[in-house]
């Protein structure tokens, strides 16, 4: 996700490859360990803005990767915004294309109860 989001935005750049994959690790443990208990924690304002801040939550996990790794960066507050729309739409890709990222996701399950596993 985040190397389609190195080539598609100018305002987001890496050092070099290694700084990219160390980027996607963070990147992908933040997403797994921090963002489920921030999205539960801003489930009222979620409520009220009717899903609008958990983007701001994918917003944030994007922000706190930059901070960690020194050759990731994202220059502007829009490149961000843009940054956010591209990793999202990737994943909305990626969960309706069928490949072994989805074996222990919400197809895997699915395709299991269908086969009769």
């Amino acid at each position: 996700m985040l190397l389609v989001v190195d080539v598609l935005l100018t305002g987001v750049t890496t050092s070099s490859a290694g700084a990219l994959l160390l980027a996607a690790a963070v990147f992908g443990v933040l997403n797994t360990v921090l963002k489920p208990l921030l999205r539960l924690i801003t489930l009222p304002l979620a409520l009220l803005t009717f899903g609008i801040a958990w983007f701001f939550v994918s917003l944030f996990m994007l922000l706190l990767t930059h901070w960690i790794v020194s050759g990731f960066d994202i220059h502007g507050f829009w490149t961000l915004v843009a940054a956010t729309l591209i990793v999202w739409v990737v994943n909305l890709v990626l969960d309706f294309v069928p490949g072994p990222w989805q074996v222990a996701g919400r197809r895997g399950r699915r395709n299991r109860r269908l086969r009769g596993e």
